[in-house]
């Protein structure tokens, strides 16, 4: 297959969930059954990428395929030069695993919404709102320049509002939408000033022309901190997207949307999309630049960590620890370990959506109830979704023979080889202490969930396993948690196909001052290369004792959640009751929303008031005095018109019509009459003028 038909075949599966919405939005009244063409649309588009991927490995393994057009050409611009605006599609190996990813999950979470969705009273909209949203990432995926992600990256913010409040009756789905709206176009503002910085530098948007400048030298305004704050004001974005502290509070509130939605939000489509534009850039990432990248990422995987281990919510456990897992993924971009962080984001999209379907399978057989603490004892009655959300949580927690340790452990060895060259330890600790965190978190939630008596007789009673097409996405999502479609070594992540052959770390095309020295061996020749042997060295070495720490804390956490929950051998009662501080500041969310609520929302809230105020009392009052002193003047005005000047005029019509009567009576028309006034007239002249 040549270049162009693959090309061409990307093309196509971009626009097929485009075609979905369009129809299912405009014909879904006529034609009620009009989902089904919106689920064939995405069995066609993920079969169509299963062939992409094929081809690409098999054909074009170590080339990337690049097709692009000049859509905009501004001629000659002052102080710019030169400008064109370019589109065009950019398949490599990392594109060819996303595209089959997206439309795998979004596939799954349209099966599964088939049954979980019934019922609703805009039930195709809801399938219509999914394709627009699959379309947006797919966009995200395979565009070739910056422009086009940035425009597909606000349509994934336009489709995420849609769904997280597509229950808009509700208050609180109506708040979460405008909540992670509003939180994302913070992040949108740093990514927009970042991609001007690049433009305005090198007049084209378009990511391999801005990373052949870089590499030849010519870095934004001739400095390398414009290269550095380039980098962090495009993170933004991500942070924004996956969720990064501090913009990760939007992402938990989101649960409020359809569960199907939280599948695909958390899973492969929103969310992975900040952890894929760190990817896309990363061979620009100045040395600041990933310090900051990993810092973030590190500190955002503890913060939800620690929420995740007090939350009752079904839902709100699994979305702090999709932040917890984000920042685990941005972490390992930031230590220059490249391979694991996309590695771990293709096994997080199986085994969290995986779990986010489980969670939603949970709530459709106890009637909608989402409280753990009111389950209990449903594995019996549930034993598919237990069996696949098991494999799931052995495989988010690091558990040997999973996709979940090969991912994970990746990212813990290089976190432990960053830290034993350049001294940053903190960031491993944080990292290994959150492996010990994520195990016991989520085996508490199995436990309470699933094992043990029932809390709610009467929930349970009429509990019963989900339809097959909620079930079976289950079965696919648990199978493709299990190690062995990764690498048939399951002790040794680095041997395995996925990152040996198919996922390599890219070259950086920063100079060599303004990258890490253990990533370029101090030498400027060198520059072009990011992992030095002295890290491959350091990640070869770091990889077993990163694994073995990992299996202990992980197995520490497991048996800590056992004997908690399970055996009953350590009342979490008491231990809360000893540090009623810390287990509230975890339960309430380190009281982040509160501190946002205090620094930003009321203080807005209060200006709008005061604003609404003025304009209601000094704006309106000024203008309600103007119309009513107008209306007095025009009062006046009337009265003057109507006794004044009406008046004068009525008098002189009546005074006029009064002569005129009183001089009718001498005007008879007899020659006689007229003799004796003239005579009458003639006489009393002679009176009135004689002297006598």
């Amino acid at each position: 297959m040549s270049e162009s038909i693959l090309v061409t075949l990307s093309i196509v599966i971009l626009f097929l969930p485009l075609l979905g919405f369009t129809t299912v939005l405009l014909f879904n009244k006529k034609f009620p059954k009009l989902y089904l063409f919106e689920v064939g649309i995405l069995i066609g588009a993920f079969l169509l990428s299963i062939v992409v991927l094929i081809v690409k490995l098999s054909s074009y393994l170590d080339t990337e395929i690049v097709s692009s057009f000049t859509w905009i050409d501004f001629g000659d611009v002052p102080f710019l030069g030169r400008v064109s605006v370019e589109l065009g599609v950019k398949i490599d190996n990392v594109a060819a695993i996303m595209v089959v990813v997206v439309n795998l999950i979004s596939l799954l979470v349209h099966v599964y919404s088939i049954e979980y969705m019934r019922g609703d009273k805009r039930y195709n909209r809801y399938f219509a709102y999914l394709g627009i949203f699959t379309f947006s990432m797919l966009g995200i995926v395979i565009t070739h320049n910056l422009l086009m992600m940035y425009i597909f990256w606000e349509l994934v913010g336009l489709s995420s509002y849609l769904l997280i409040g597509f229950w808009y009756e509700k208050k609180s789905a109506a708040d979460a939408g405008k909540k992670a709206f509003i939180v994302n176009r913070v992040g949108d503002i740093g990514f927009f000033i970042g991609i001007l910085i690049l433009f305005t530098s090198y007049n084209t948007f378009t990511f391999d022309t801005i990373f052949e400048q870089i590499a030849a030298g010519n870095l934004p305004f001739g400095s390398s901190a414009w290269l550095t704050a380039a980098g962090i004001l495009i993170f933004m974005g991500a942070v924004g997207k996956s969720a990064q502290f501090p913009l990760h509070v939007w992402l938990p509130d989101a649960m409020e949307g359809p569960t199907p939605v939280s599948a695909l939000i958390h899973a492969a489509t929103m969310v992975a999309a900040g952890v894929y534009l760190i990817a896309r850039i990363f061979v620009m990432l100045t040395a600041d630049a990933m310090l900051v990248i990993a810092i973030v990422g590190a500190f955002t995987a503890f913060i939800a960590a620690t929420i995740a281990l007090t939350q009752n919510d079904i839902k709100k456990v699994l979305a702090y620890s999709t932040v917890s897992q984000l920042g685990y993924m941005v972490m390992s971009l930031g230590v220059g370990a490249y391979a694991f962080a996309f590695f771990h984001l293709v096994t997080h999209a199986f085994f969290k959506a995986c779990l986010f379907l489980g969670s939603g399978s949970v709530i459709h057989a106890m009637h909608h109830e989402q409280d753990i603490r009111n389950m209990g004892g449903l594995r019996k009655k549930l034993p598919i979704t237990y069996a696949s959300f098991l494999i799931s949580t052995l495989a988010i927690s690091g558990v040997p023979l999973t996709s979940g340790f090969l991912s994970k452990d990746g990212i813990l060895a290089g976190t432990y080889a960053f830290g034993s060259l350049t001294g940053h330890w903190l960031i491993p600790v944080i990292g290994f202490g959150v492996a010990l965190m994520t195990a016991f978190y989520m085996f508490r939630l199995v436990i309470i969930t699933f094992h043990g008596q029932p809390r709610d007789q009467h929930k349970y009673d009429h509990a019963h396993e989900s339809p097959f097409v909620m079930a079976m996405p289950l079965v696919v999502l648990g199978v493709l948690s299990v190690f062995i479609w990764y690498t048939p070594l399951p002790h040794s992540p680095d041997a395995g196909w996925f990152i040996s052959s198919w996922v390599k770390t890219p070259h950086t095309v920063v100079p060599a001052e303004s990258s890490f020295e253990f990533m370029v061996g101090g030498a400027a020749e060198n520059a072009g290369i990011i992992h030095s042997e002295m890290y491959t060295e350091a990640m070869h070495h770091a990889h077993y004792p990163a694994m073995f720490l990992s299996l202990i804390l992980g197995g520490l956490g497991i048996l800590l959640a056992y004997s908690m929950y399970q055996w009953k051998k350590i009342d979490p009662d008491k231990i809360a009751g000893k540090v009623p501080g810390l287990y509230k500041f975890s339960l309430n969310k380190w009281y982040i929303d509160e501190l946002y609520d205090a620094i930003f929302i009321n203080p807005t809230v209060t200006l709008s008031r005061a604003l609404a105020w003025f304009d209601n009392t000094i704006i309106d009052g000024i203008v309600n005095g103007s119309a009513s002193l107008t209306r007095f003047i025009s009062a006046l005005s009337g009265l003057f018109d109507t006794y004044i000047v009406d008046g004068l005029v009525n008098f002189t019509a009546f005074f006029s019509g009064f002569i005129g009567i009183t001089f009718k009576k001498i005007q008879t028309g007899k020659v006689q009459t007229y003799i004796v006034l003239v005579v009458f007239s003639v006489i009393l002249l002679i009176f009135i003028v004689s002297p006598f």
